[in-house]
Formats: structure tokens, sequence, C-alpha cells
């Protein structure tokens, strides 16, 4: 078992040895599959494609397919194959989104456009939607449906992310909406798969699907919270990178639209890309404003909201995995 997979196994609390050793074995056999899914395309696409699967990562997706699989029959080999397929389609994304960012890193690897070309990271990013594709057909009309429409919103939060609200629109519920598209709709999926394909009942399905949008969601709102307030910023990402960028994250949205005289010279640093040379003076600002403690409310309102979620699942290993994820969410620092 690879140390990303162990370390993100560890980050939560297991009452359940039993469950605990499950879930050890399945991810391995995920990773096994994942290996011999991406080859066989020829020695570029064979090492292009396998580039990001070796980098690591936390494989989150099908570690919650397998997951929420233990509210039924979790060595079903459809869930496997569900497993496999949401982490393709997440590994196909960050091929693509490196190219859109002009990454030179993924993972604290060189990126496949820096390592090949721009040409080489969208055709695997490619060649990765045509594999999980055609896994998911192994699957059934219902999952290649369901994942279609998976992919249609994460490409529309993608595309609403880059073109930025228009002038009708709250950029708040915007920015909401981009990560519920973006992020919290395969996670919500990956959910889903693993009760669905383990034979779980309807009100688990719904319960577990519900869950996985709103803990995508609070992922990506505490990426927001983290950018700002880490003294060393996250694991793979310089510290002040989206001020920088000028991208539009919670406590920005909620700092640009405040009125206190006080915090009027960080409003006026925030609304454009940060200068370098300004970065610390505005990371200082952002951390003591207004913007940045009603943003924390908004990853604890999510967190809250995941963990109602939980509490209606049946008692036991599973659920008690799927609370350590809102543990790990309200004490996350990076």
């Amino acid at each position: 078992m690879d140390s990303s997979m162990t370390q993100q196994l560890t980050a939560l609390k297991f009452d359940d040895p039993n469950f605990e050793v499950s879930m050890q074995r399945s991810l391995q056999e995920v990773e096994r599959r994942l290996s011999a899914t991406v080859a066989g395309g020829g020695r570029l696409l064979d090492e292009s494609a396998d580039h990001l699967r070796q980098a690591g990562g936390k494989r989150f997706r099908p570690m919650l397919t397998l997951m929420c699989a233990h509210f039924g029959e979790p060595d079903n080999d459809a869930v496997y194959k569900a497993a496999v397929a949401v982490e393709l389609t997440h590994l196909a994304t960050l091929y693509h989104d490196d190219v859109m960012d002009e990454a030179p890193l993924r993972r604290g690897a060189p990126s496949a456009n820096s390592r090949w070309s721009n040409s080489v990271a969208i055709l695997t990013g490619d060649y990765l939607f045509a594999c999980a594709a055609q896994t998911m057909a192994d699957l059934g009309t219902e999952a290649v449906r369901q994942q279609a429409v998976t992919l249609s919103r994460l490409v529309q939060g993608q595309i609403n992310e880059t073109i930025g609200p228009d002038a009708n629109s709250d950029p708040l519920e915007w920015h909401l909406n981009v990560l519920s598209e973006k992020t919290g709709s395969l996670i919500a999926t990956s959910a889903q798969f693993g009760a669905w394909f383990s034979g779980a009942g309807p009100d688990i399905i719904e319960a577990v699907t519900e869950f996985g949008e709103l803990i995508g969601i609070a992922f990506q709102l505490s990426d927001d919270i983290i950018d700002v307030e880490s003294s060393s910023g996250r694991l793979g990402k310089a510290q002040g990178t989206d001020l920088m960028e000028g991208i539009p994250t919670l406590p920005v949205l909620f700092a640009l639209r405040g009125t206190d005289p006080a915090e009027a010279r960080l409003r006026e640093l925030i609304s454009q890309p940060v200068d370098e040379a300004d970065l610390p003076e505005t990371l200082e600002m952002l951390r003591a404003s207004q913007g940045m403690r009603q943003a924390r409310e908004v990853l604890n309102d999510y967190v809250a909201r995941s963990r109602k979620r939980v509490h209606q699942l049946p008692e036991g290993g599973p659920r008690q995995a799927l609370s350590g994820i809102c543990d790990y969410l309200a004490n996350r620092t990076s």
C-alpha cells in the first residue's frame, strides 16, 4: 500500500479493525486495477497516462466509493469498477487542468504538459476519459448516464469558473455553484456508486450522495481558507497563489463586499491580482478580516450539513469513517 493511501486512512479514526483491514485491501485492489486499466495504449500513452497515478494523491474519490460500499456488499466487482472509473475521470481532469493553468508541477512532480507537451497532456486526459467510459460500460446504461451527467456538470463548473459571474449574478452564489459542479459532482457520484453497486437501499444511496456533494464543496472551501491561513501554504501550492493569480476565493469575495473603512486598504489590494511585493501585507490583513471569519462560518455550515447526513446512516464502521472525514475537514490546516 503506497504512503498516500496510508496517510489518508490514518488521518481518519477507525474503531472497527475489520473495516480498516477491508479498506486497506480494497484500496490495494483499486490501485492494481488502475495500473492495469491505463496500460496498453502504446509506449508514450502508457508512460504519460501512468505519470500522475504514480505521483500519488489521496485517492479520495475511490476511497469514498469503497467506504460507502460497506453499507451493502463491499466486495462486489462492480464496486471496484466504479471506484476505478471515478479515479480515472478525476485524473483525466487533472491533465487538462494543468494545461489550462500552465502548471509546471502536480503533486510535487513535473506535470505532464511540462514533461512532454500540452498536446500530449490533453490527449492523455482524453485517453483516461475513454478508459473510464470503457469501465463504466460494464456497469450498465444507468451508470453510464450518471457518469455522463457528472462529467457534464464538472465541465460546466470549469467553464463557469473560467468566465466568471456576469453583472446580474451574485459572485458568492456563483463561486459556491462552481464548487458544487466542478468538485462536488464527482465526489457525490463516487459515494453514490459505492452504495448503489453494493446493493444498499435507496435511503442510504440518497444520504451518501448528498454527503458527497456537501463534503466536496467543503474541501474546496477549506482550500480557499488554507491558501490564506496556512503559514507555509498547502502541499504542492505556494501560499497566496490564488491571490496573486486574482482567483476570487471565498474569503476574498466576502472581504470585497465589506464596508468597514478599516479594511479599505485590503479591498484595494484584492480588487486585482496581488503583486508579490504586497502579498505579506495582504495575507496579514485578510487573515484578520471579517471576510475570513465569514468564510470559516460557511465552511463550518457545510461540514455541519455533511454530519447531518452521516447521522442518518446506520451505525458502524462506514458511518464512523464518514464522520471522520467531517472531523478532518473541521480541523484541517494543510
